[in-house]
């Protein structure tokens, strides 16, 4: 049996004293419940070690198996779990309605980047003052980030507006071969308002009517004298 060693979570050998556990062999027998010391010896004659895997059963449940190969295992499950953690941390790439061609390229490389080492983007598009008037500017641009992405990267959360900042969520992963990538949803125009018909015209006074021509006035018979 090997030496009693501090600073674990698992208590093993000598430091396990309560006077009985519930025994599970090395190749995963099960044994009962039987005596403390009896466990113990089992375990020194294999050449391996004791080991309670849960405390907090009434009796502990101890298991033969290898120290060093377990705290391995766990290590190595360890760095997996924390691997996951990183992968879904939550990046921000931020743009602007009005963003340079250079400048954009540039944004999307960093959140290429981002989105290749496991990490969801959350591309953010912030308008100041007039940029307001043309919410599709904002649009436009969201629209290039998801297309330029869209080979390692899905649309999670599609671009919406909230007040004076623009957001869309990329998750890593290219949407499937026959799965259609959502869209970027673009507010339509209001439709501009029908020209009001023009008055129709006030009729002409007739020439004709009520008014003697030159004419007329040359035929008309002399007053009686």
């Amino acid at each position: 049996m090997r030496g009693v060693q501090k600073g674990s979570d698992h208590r093993r050998n000598r430091q396990i004293r309560v006077p009985e556990v519930r025994l599970i062999g090395a190749e995963g027998e099960q044994h009962g419940i039987v005596q403390t010391r009896d466990a113990q010896r089992m375990a020194e004659e294999a050449g391996l070690d004791l080991v309670e895997v849960q405390p907090t059963a009434r009796p502990p449940v101890c298991k033969i198996m290898d120290w060093g190969k377990f705290k391995y295992m766990e290590a190595k499950r360890s760095r997996g779990q924390a691997s996951k953690k990183t992968a879904s941390s939550l990046k921000e790439m931020r743009v602007r309605p009005a963003i340079d061609t250079h400048d954009l390229g540039y944004r999307m490389d960093q959140g290429r980047k981002f989105l290749e080492a496991g990490h969801k983007v959350q591309v953010v598009c912030i308008f100041r003052g007039r940029q307001m008037r043309h919410p599709e500017h904002g649009y436009n641009v969201m629209r290039t980030v998801a297309e330029t992405l869209g080979d390692i990267s899905k649309v999670e959360s599609p671009a919406k507006l909230m007040g004076r900042r623009m957001t869309m969520m990329l998750s890593p992963g290219a949407a499937k071969p026959g799965v259609a990538k959502p869209a970027v949803v673009t507010p339509k125009p209001a439709a501009a308002s029908a020209p009001a018909p023009p008055k129709p015209a006030a009729p002409k006074a007739d020439s004709g009517a009520g008014a003697a021509s030159p004419g007329d006035a040359k035929r008309s018979p002399a007053a009686p004298r």
